[in-house]
């Protein structure tokens, strides 16, 4: 009898997950996202100033802000929280117009206020972080964070009592 060397041929396979926001192709230059105003020149999604953008397209971010699909999803709680409210609040939203202006792709979807706690959605997992590690940096408390679905998922934690 022979057998073969290779193993079985009925192997089950694993199916790859597949982000769907992802590029795995590279527009043409220059693109315009329509929604937006984002430029995809030199490989890469910025806000550059193009004099005719001859293709539309739109951006990952904004497709996911039209899916409503975030990539990271930060969670802060606690008594300090309800006490420093406003000042958390302009602290996110500096960091994203920061994050914003070097990653175009990175943006608040949704932040909401509710209970005592604060929800931020964001369309990338490097904004989302930042916020979490940022909030540690300045008014301490417990910082968590997990990666999921390879790296394209965030989950962050922040409380202080």
């Amino acid at each position: 009898m022979f057998r073969s060397s290779h193993g079985r041929k009925d192997r089950i396979l694993k199916q790859r997950r597949r982000d769907a926001y992802w590029e795995h192709q590279k527009w043409p230059e220059p693109t315009r996202c329509p929604d937006c105003g984002a430029v995809f020149v030199g490989g890469r999604w910025t806000w550059e100033e193009v004099a005719e953008a001859v293709h539309e397209a739109r951006c990952p971010a904004c497709r996911r802000a039209a899916d409503r699909y975030p990539a990271g999803y930060v969670e802060l709680a606690g008594t300090f929280l309800s006490t420093h409210q406003e000042e958390i609040l302009n602290l996110i939203h500096n960091l994203e117009a920061q994050e914003k202006q070097i990653r175009p792709l990175e943006r608040i979807l949704q932040l909401d206020v509710q209970n005592g706690r604060c929800y931020v959605t964001t369309t990338g997992v490097h904004l989302a972080r930042r916020i979490g590690e940022a909030l540690a940096r300045a008014y301490q408390g417990e910082l968590d964070f997990a990666y999921a679905d390879g790296d394209r998922v965030i989950r962050v934690h922040w409380r202080r009592d």
